[in-house]
């Protein structure tokens, strides 16, 4: 057995060795002198680049010094976490947003934008463009914006007008056989009709390019023309023949050698008893059995052009 006098100087030794020992690891942790350094170390970092994602080591204390080191190089629209002035360790996961660049149209005006967003809705929300109910974006705005991609925003609008407008009155000619064939009289004068019109109307980046009817309602008939035409004829003598016809005025006109300039013709197609009258305006015609060169409008009214000449029985118009 150990005297006394050996074991407690036995258990005290162990309890200095103890005591100096903590003190040792306490130094090591309060002293930055003694504190771990990675500075001189390479340090492995993973890198996640717009999605791309690799590792690689670095001697850089900072992420700016990692992407000099490693020629990476960002514009002032990316993003990067952490940031460029923050310290790297072993293990430390670095994130690169790489932005892109749109074209956007709207309301008539045409920019660039560069965005980290990846969803077309948020590009033009992050622009200040507000979309209403009906607007059209092309590419969908749902979908994921593409570098130098054309946003198209096409503003829709529809709106519900009333338009008012005129009905056409109609005419009714009643025949007289008293007056004469120049004399017209109006016995009820003609009154245009109101309408409104209820319209659907779509806009297209401020321009109509849809009209559809709802509704239409008149708010007036329109009042029918009563007219009296005369349509008696006075004639003079009749001479029967051959009528041509050439193109000339374009209307209802004729040439003659028998009636002067300025009078008029009754002349009926001794085939179909058709009748017009026509103005004479013109002399002619000069082949023989040819009493009248009617203007093709004329002719028209009694045979077919085709037919190039027909029997007719031409009178003077006395009245």
């Amino acid at each position: 057995m150990f005297p006394l006098n050996l074991k407690r100087i036995l258990k005290l030794s162990i309890f200095l060795l103890i005591i100096f020992s903590s003190f040792r690891v306490f130094a090591f942790f309060s002293d930055p002198k003694e504190t771990a350094d990675f500075s001189s170390s390479k340090k492995t970092v993973r890198i996640n680049d717009n999605g791309f994602e690799f590792r690689t080591a670095s001697l850089g204390n900072t992420v700016g010094d990692l992407l000099e080191e490693k020629n990476i190089k960002l514009s002032q629209y990316d993003q990067i976490i952490p940031g460029k002035t923050e310290k790297i360790f072993p293990g430390t996961n670095i994130e690169i947003k790489r932005a892109i660049k749109v074209k956007i149209e709207v309301d008539g005006k045409t920019f660039e934008k560069n965005t980290l967003q990846k969803n077309i809705g948020l590009v033009l929300g992050e622009s200040d463009i507000k979309l209403g109910r009906l607007d059209k974006v092309s590419p969908d705005v749902n979908g994921s914006p593409r570098n130098n991609e054309t946003i198209s925003v096409t503003r829709i609008n529809v709106e519900e007008k009333v338009v008012p407008g005129e009905i056409d009155f109609k005419t009714t000619i009643k025949n007289d056989p008293k007056l004469g064939w120049r004399e017209k009289k109006i016995e009820t004068k003609g009154e245009k009709g109101i309408k409104e019109v209820k319209y659907k109307i779509t806009y297209k980046d401020g321009k109509e390019v849809s009209r559809v009817v709802l509704e239409k309602n008149i708010t007036k008939e329109p009042v029918t023309q009563v007219e009296t035409q005369g349509t008696y004829v006075k004639c003079g003598k009749a001479n029967k023949g051959q009528a041509t016809w050439y193109a000339y005025q374009g209307g209802m006109f004729a040439a003659s050698t028998t009636i002067p300039k300025g009078g008029y013709a009754k002349v009926t197609s001794t085939a179909t008893g058709k009748s017009v009258i026509v103005q004479i305006n013109d002399y002619g015609p000069q082949g023989k059995g040819r009493v009248i060169d009617l203007d093709k409008v004329a002719f028209q009214k009694l045979a077919s052009l085709g037919a190039g000449v027909i029997g007719v029985k031409v009178e003077e118009v006395l009245n």
